[in-house]
């Protein structure tokens, strides 16, 4: 079933849940506002729908939401489909009224799930609804409690900004073109881009913890595992958010034949990504995290550096000869796993220079080498990896910056520096053979759009895919990096390796108030003038 057929009306839920009890199935319900899905979310409702057989979550409607101004932060259809994206959510249904008292005389649920919170809690409302389950015949399971988030303490984060930063955007968003409709118009055109992404696919591995105490046989936690999330990234998450955010991609790539591989091949395969994944001998390269409640305790990396053999690096070749003609764009992501080698680049990337109108280029990892990614259009790397290429640790960023284009002969490079945002750096010239390509580079500042995050984990990969897209579009750098940023800040508010939908993007767009703020100034600007013969005299007038 395809997430959008899960948000029903009442009228259609009631029947589907007539249907259930004719089949003798347990009906589930949770209820509740949703605002921003975090790992709590998650969680309960995992363990909600283990409780029976067809769970079924309702919405609290926007006009009802009773947590301060400026709530709910997410429109109640996007919440919705939130919530229906979830695989484990059989059904969701917007409720106009304050509380679920009314849709749970209706449901009539077997089982009503509610947070470990309200086991002792004597909320009239909260007992109403008690009251109403009981009588029809169900009864209340709480909910573990295993991790526990506040959207609303999350939402006052992410609107701290320090001091005189709205304006320095506002003034950037002016200077450079970067207003609502400008970048609505430029994420439309993002449809139908072709895009190649070359690189290895990793695995994320999320084990969620829950904190026994210090083990007995030595000063060591001890740990009692809740469960697991899986996660496709990589050079895999750069596809999924390139197919996500509407462009016709192809991810080169590689992948073995045990379960983990056929996961990757189902999960790109249904999200509109094409792959060709040459055959691996070795195990897909997999990093587990171990968390405990919000934050990650360690990582464990299970990376085995496998170059390619020369057959393989033939078949790769050949793939990207043969599909190189008509690109837009293309990505390529070296994770130091082994499928980027030396030959496969001094082979592909003159033949890709010469068809892609866009190239861009990143790395992660220790041996990953930004280096080896010459004339380029876009480099995207984090300040650490600059400095770590060229071994400078000392001189400004400027310096590095310069020294990276200069040795890469790239053309422009968007360097993250976390949560101070990032810095572009753009040529004088367009063109190599240009009088003034080698001169003082053009830079701009641009801050994190999230000062809070929930999971940093992918902001890169979205930053990358974003700001390509853009360029492929015909954006200018500065357009691309706020458009990358967005993706980034976006990402970094979703537990896990989640692709940036379009739609998302351009919701998020249409909020900012920046973007508000230059629609409305040039609106001003491109007021005419009053002209005499347009302006009625004070004879005119008396007349």
């Amino acid at each position: 079933m395809g997430y959008e057929r899960k948000i029903v009306c009442v009228a259609e839920l009631l029947r589907q849940v007539a249907e259930a009890r004719a089949a003798a199935r347990t009906v589930v319900q949770c209820h509740g506002c949703f605002d921003i899905v975090h790992p709590g979310h998650v969680r309960y409702l995992e363990f909600a729908r283990r409780q029976g057989d067809l769970l079924i979550v309702s919405l609290t409607g926007d006009a009802q939401v009773g947590k301060g101004e400026d709530r709910p932060y997410i429109p109640a259809d996007l919440r919705a489909e939130n919530i229906a994206a979830l695989e484990f959510v059989d059904l969701v249904v917007i409720h106009p009224e304050a509380t679920a008292e009314s849709l749970l005389a209706q449901v009539r649920p077997d089982i009503y799930v509610k947070g470990a919170e309200y086991e002792h809690s004597r909320d009239a409302r909260f007992l109403a609804e008690r009251r109403i389950v009981e009588t029809c015949g169900g009864r209340i399971i709480f909910s573990s409690g295993d991790v526990v988030f506040s959207s609303t303490r999350l939402i006052s984060r992410m609107h701290a900004r320090p001091a005189g930063e709205d304006s320095r955007l506002e003034l950037t968003c002016s200077r450079y073109g970067i207003d609502q409709s400008a970048l609505l118009e430029l994420s439309e055109r993002f449809r139908g881009l072709r895009v190649m992404v070359i690189g290895d696919v990793i695995l994320d591995r999320y084990v969620h913890c829950d904190t026994v105490g210090v083990a007995s046989e030595s000063p060591v936690m001890s740990l009692a595992q809740l469960g697991e999330q899986t996660f496709v990234g990589g050079a895999g998450i750069i596809a999924r958010h390139v197919a996500a955010l509407g462009a016709n991609v192809l991810l080169v790539s590689r992948a073995g034949r045990d379960a983990a591989s056929e996961e990757v091949r189902r999960t790109l395969e249904g999200e509109g990504v094409r792959s060709h994944l040459v055959d691996s001998p070795a195990p897909l390269p997999q990093k587990t995290r171990f968390l405990a409640e919000d934050a990650k305790l360690f990582k464990l990396d299970q990376i085995h550096h496998q170059p390619l053999d020369s057959r393989a690096e033939d078949d790769v070749c050949a793939v990207i000869e043969g599909a190189a003609p008509g690109l837009d764009a293309v990505i390529l992501c070296d994770f130091g796993c082994g499928l980027i080698t030396g030959g496969l680049l001094s082979r592909s990337l003159p033949v890709l220079r010469r068809h892609a109108r866009i190239l861009a280029a990143d790395v992660s990892g220790k041996r990953a080498n930004l280096l080896h990614f010459r004339h380029a259009d876009l480099l995207c790397p984090t300040e650490r990896e600059v400095r770590c290429a060229l071994n400078d640790h000392e001189s400004g960023l400027s310096n590095a910056a310069w020294q990276l284009l200069h040795q890469t002969q790239a053309r422009h490079a968007i360097i993250t520096l976390g949560k101070r945002g990032l810095v572009t750096f753009e040529r004088p010239g367009r063109t190599p053979q240009s009088p003034n390509w080698g001169g003082r580079l053009i830079s701009e500042t641009m801050p994190s759009f999230a000062p809070y995050a929930v999971d940093c984990l992918g902001a890169g990969d979205a930053m990358l895919a974003t700001a390509t897209l853009a360029l492929a579009g015909g954006g200018n750098l500065l357009q691309a990096a706020y458009l990358g940023n967005a993706a980034a800040a976006m990402e970094v508010l979703l537990p896990g390796n989640i692709p940036i939908e379009h739609r998302s993007l351009a919701s998020w767009v249409r909020d900012r108030h920046e973007l508000a703020v230059v629609r409305r100034q040039r609106a001003r600007e491109e007021l005419p003038e009053p002209s005499s013969a347009a302006t009625p005299s004070l004879a005119t007038l008396k007349a």
